[in-house]
């Protein structure tokens, strides 16, 4: 058996319930010369993490509940079966204004949900971007 092919691009795993935003930030990571894998809820793109192994991941907070995107947060930082992942920059994209350092300033565990980086929905896309190429340039 022969080893796997060296990856050539970046992967980036895209994790939101809205069809058309996944197509939309598909087509532009992939206009920058990313390879995308998509999940629609937190449980598949946790599955996916583990399947596609990228080298980073794009985050939505609102899905099926208001805070779903949080769970695949804390669970690649704190759950002992996504050790592995825990270097993959975790980037949350959201409708929700503000990060999780300004909606839950007191929390004692905010460590537990704040990602790497946080960016608010419509995204400025040449920053997003940038945080991205960064993101993915700094594995």
């Amino acid at each position: 058996m022969s080893a796997p092919e060296p990856r050539t691009k970046s992967r980036i795993l895209v994790v939101d319930d809205d069809v058309d935003y996944l197509a939309s930030v598909t087509s532009l990571l992939e206009s920058q010369g990313y390879e995308v894998v998509t999940a629609e809820s937190g449980k598949e793109g946790l599955r996916k993490l583990v399947e596609h192994r990228p080298d980073a991941l794009i985050l939505d907070i609102m899905m099926e509940s208001a805070s779903e995107g949080y769970g695949p947060n804390q669970a690649i930082k704190y759950q002992d079966e996504y050790a592995a992942f825990r270097a993959i920059p975790i980037i949350m994209a959201s409708s929700i204004q503000q990060s999780p350092d300004e909606l839950f300033p007191r929390a004692g565990e905010l460590e537990m949900i704040r990602p790497d980086y946080y960016f608010a929905k419509p995204l400025d896309i040449p920053k997003f971007l940038d945080v991205v190429r960064r993101a993915t340039t700094r594995r």
